[in-house]
């Protein structure tokens, strides 16, 4: 099939003024002027009219068990009482009310547009009863082992068990040691050894409250005395700060994907310029919600990091859609330019997924994951257009198949 658009925004160099996308199966054929793909491609064609088409947004991080605790936890001046809160509101669902969850998530993703999904699951043996989901999915199963009676090994060979047979084009599986506050050492570094052997990807939280600071830096404050209190050895804290407690002890390379990293210090950077570049992870709404630190996007991007967005839960978020993250972004910081926020959702996320080749831009031989937008201004304003939409996505595409959106 042969899509037509007012523009087409490949993320692969400038917007093609009435444009096409050929499409054979699941996978993009060509990319160019309408009249160019018309004259060498044949099929259906589909005018999409006056949109934008660009790809389908990449949601980096996202905990789709929590969507039903949407405005249930009002912000609190503590992170660690939030900790309490969710704790208190997760003791009454079941298995039924966290895949209803995962489901109902999955359907507002894709409203907004979303085509990719990174979802930290808590509860991996839900992940064979979700139902044909249209997106692609990267389930990271979530590891803890504070207050657990099983073993790291065993731990980690239960939550990939969920997994066996079922890795697809559209289903990927990865680990994800929770935080250095909930996942021992032995943990990561057992999960890090597993992720190497089946060539999968590592996913955590780091560095993410200025209590989860206080507890490894100075050895006190609300979340070091609340793991304490419920039996986390608490030797190991006192002396660094989050990020040199985690690369004291582990490599973080480019198969992790390290979510928030809001606390750093002088010293933390410094450290940041000797080790190999990881995947980061930023969730603006999330962090808003928290009143985190200011998140140092300049400094970080200026050490080569890669920098992608997600959501976050909905236990922290109002909504899964990225064009409210993209809007948040831009406003907290202005200097980044329309095309450098898209890229954020569309090839930084790509890349952190080790998708680089096959999402994230509309170019020939990539995955037929495309998504449109309304577009009716200047060509040259299309990115602040796709970036200012607040609407419910009205036309998508995923892995060849067009979806049905509500």
């Amino acid at each position: 099939m042969i899509v037509r658009a007012r523009v087409v925004v490949t993320m692969n160099g400038p917007p093609i003024e009435n444009g096409a996308v050929a499409i054979e199966g699941n996978r993009i054929a060509d990319v160019g002027t309408f009249s160019e793909i018309n004259a060498h491609h044949s099929g259906e064609i589909i005018d999409l009219g006056e949109q934008a088409l660009i790809p389908g947004l990449i949601n980096a991080h996202c905990h789709l068990d929590y969507t039903m605790l949407r405005n249930t936890i009002p912000a609190q001046p503590s992170f660690t009482e939030w900790i309490r809160q969710i704790n208190a509101q997760k003791t009454g669902m079941s298995a039924e009310d966290y895949l209803r969850a995962i489901t109902a998530g999955l359907a507002e993703a894709q409203r907004w547009g979303t085509t990719t999904i990174a979802n930290v699951e808590a509860f991996p043996e839900l992940v064979p009863r979700v139902l044909a989901p249209q997106l692609r999915i990267f389930w990271f199963s979530e590891l803890i082992d504070v207050r657990s009676s099983s073993s790291p090994r065993d731990l980690i060979a239960a939550a990939l068990s969920f997994s066996d047979g079922r890795a697809s084009a559209k289903i990927r599986f990865g680990l994800s040691p929770h935080a250095p506050f909930t996942a021992s050492p032995e943990l990561y570094l057992l999960a890090a050894e597993r992720a190497r052997r089946d060539g999968i990807l590592l996913m955590t939280h780091l560095a993410e409250s200025r209590e989860e600071m206080q507890m490894f830096r100075d050895g006190a404050g609300p979340l070091f005395d609340f793991l304490k209190s419920i039996g986390r050895p608490m030797e190991n804290c006192g002396s660094e700060t989050p990020l040199a407690f985690m690369l004291n002890r582990h490599e973080l390379d480019e198969d992790w994907i390290v979510v928030h990293l809001n606390e750093l210090t002088k010293d933390d950077f410094i450290l940041l310029t000797r080790r190999p570049r990881f995947q980061i992870v930023h969730c603006p709404r999330s962090h808003a919600y928290f009143r985190h630190s200011p998140f140092a996007l300049g400094q970080l991007r200026q050490l080569g990091f890669n920098i992608c967005l997600g959501t976050d839960s909905l236990a922290s978020n109002t909504s899964l859609s990225l064009f409210a993250e993209m809007q948040s972004l831009q406003r907290t910081f202005p200097s980044l330019s329309p095309h450098q926020v898209l890229e954020m959702v569309t090839v930084n996320a790509a890349q952190a997924l080790h998708q680089k080749n096959e999402l994230g831009r509309l170019r020939a031989g990539y995955d037929a994951d495309l998504i449109a937008v309304p577009s009716e201004g200047k060509v040259g304003d299309v990115f602040e257009e796709i970036i200012g939409f607040n609407e419910p996505v009205g036309w998508m595409m995923v892995d060849g198949q067009r979806l049905v959106t509500s």
